[in-house]
């Protein structure tokens, strides 16, 4: 009787799994598709993008190869991981909202992979296609979050409303590149970092409520975490600050200041994992998502710290600790957790995970610190990417087996 209600219980959210039939397993839920394609699609783009750095190829992305390249590690990326998050954890939060899956998933992923392949031939195809695909992806997604921003609750509207405001900005930035709009085009993308970051941290508290707690069940910890609002929109409030100031008077040296209470602010978060009856920092999920905000946050001082200094740094590396190393975890731990358990396992730490944290952070590290090492400057931009890719090329080792095959515990998705 006792393992009959725990079945029930872990099957609450997919009551209304769709009657489609002959569903393959690699479209029997949203992240499976996403994630295939995810993980090559990054290890094939950062290479790239290492080469073109690096001198060994020239890619001209209509004369703005560092603008395009800004673009697709933003809104290129987000897409996927937002999809993931929200086609899993959506049918959670709402019960009776019918999961996302088979053929009707399977034509979203298309127009995904459209929007890389415009992006990538934008010289050939113009801009005005790759902002239909691109844009139109964004649209979906929005549609797809409506039930979170129609809740009579509220409970999770933040997410839907950062997804609209991040809209607004990618048809800005597609407005100024087809000469529609004056606004620079760099100070639209750095508006659209701090948009991410915003739902990033907004995104983290529900997966910290999920992983960490997870983790303390198959641990078998007496002890509950909760996610704090009144951390979380600290930081928000405090990105947001520095984002509007950096865009609206960008040579005003309260930024830097700014800049370090911003980091100050995400990296209070991490109080959250200091519980009242047990010490978990020492586990490594903890420790894994404790990373995501240590990284950001040191983005956000150091540049602070630069400007304060009259900016004798290139202020733009150290903001890839929050790119390349702060959204770099996000995205992995999102695929990472939701590769354990929507596939019907235990989440499990070992010496895979443990190098895909350590790669991310040794990658960021390299690249956010090139201001300091300018003579190795074209090895640095290179090996950083190829170091950042080999987390997920050992995901794609770990977890496709898991993601081409029916979930472990024999439940649909």
């Amino acid at each position: 009787m006792q393992n009959q209600k725990e079945k029930l219980h872990a099957t609450n959210h997919y009551l209304y799994y769709p009657d489609e039939e002959n569903i393959p397993p690699y479209l029997a839920y949203g992240f499976r598709p996403i994630f295939l394609l995810l993980a090559p699609y990054l290890i094939l783009s950062m290479v790239l993008w290492g080469f073109v750095w690096s001198g060994i190829i020239n890619i001209p992305f209509m004369n703005n190869v560092i603008i395009w390249h800004v673009y697709e590690m933003l809104f290129g990326i987000l897409p996927a991981g937002v999809m993931a998050f929200l086609t899993t954890g959506l049918p959670e939060l709402f019960p009776g909202m019918i999961p996302f899956v088979g053929k009707r998933l399977k034509y979203v992923m298309l127009l995904w992979i459209a929007g890389r392949i415009s992006f990538w031939f934008i010289d050939i195809t113009g801009v005005y296609i790759a902002a239909v695909f691109n844009l139109a992806m964004l649209v979906w997604l929005i549609w797809f979050a409506k039930d979170v921003v129609l809740d009579k609750l509220q409970r999770h509207a933040s997410i839907g409303y950062a997804l609209v405001v991040l809209f607004i900005i990618e048809s800005w930035f597609f407005a100024s590149m087809a000469g529609f709009a004056t606004t620079d085009p760099m100070a639209i993308l750095k508006a659209a970092l701090g948009a991410i970051v915003i739902l990033i941290l907004l995104a983290m508290r529900r997966v910290n409520m999920e992983a960490v707690n997870e983790l303390m069940e198959d641990k078998e910890i007496d002890d509950i975490y909760i996610s704090r609002p009144p951390l979380t929109n600290l930081a928000i409030f405090s990105v947001a600050l520095f984002t509007a100031v950096e865009f609206f008077y960008p040579e005003n040296s309260v930024l830097g200041w700014i800049g370090l209470a911003s980091g100050t602010a995400i990296l209070a978060i991490t109080s959250d994992y200091n519980l009242k009856d047990k010490f978990i920092l020492n586990q490594p999920y903890v420790i894994y998502l404790y990373l995501i905000y240590v990284m950001t946050a040191l983005g956000y001082a150091l540049m602070g710290w630069n400007i304060l200094l009259g900016e004798p740094y290139d202020i733009n590396s150290f903001r890839h600790f929050i790119t390349a190393g702060g959204l770099g975890l996000a995205y992995l731990m999102v695929m990472i957790t939701i590769g354990w358990i929507h596939t019907g396992r235990h989440l499990t730490s070992n010496i895979y995970t443990h190098l895909m944290v350590f790669f991310i952070v040794l990658a960021t590290f390299m690249r956010g610190l090139i201001p300091f090492f300018e003579e190795y400057s074209m090895q640095l931009y290179f090996w950083s990417a190829i170091i950042w890719t080999l987390p997920f090329v050992l995901f794609i080792k770990v977890f496709f087996k898991f993601l081409l095959t029916p979930r472990a515990d024999g439940i649909k998705g």
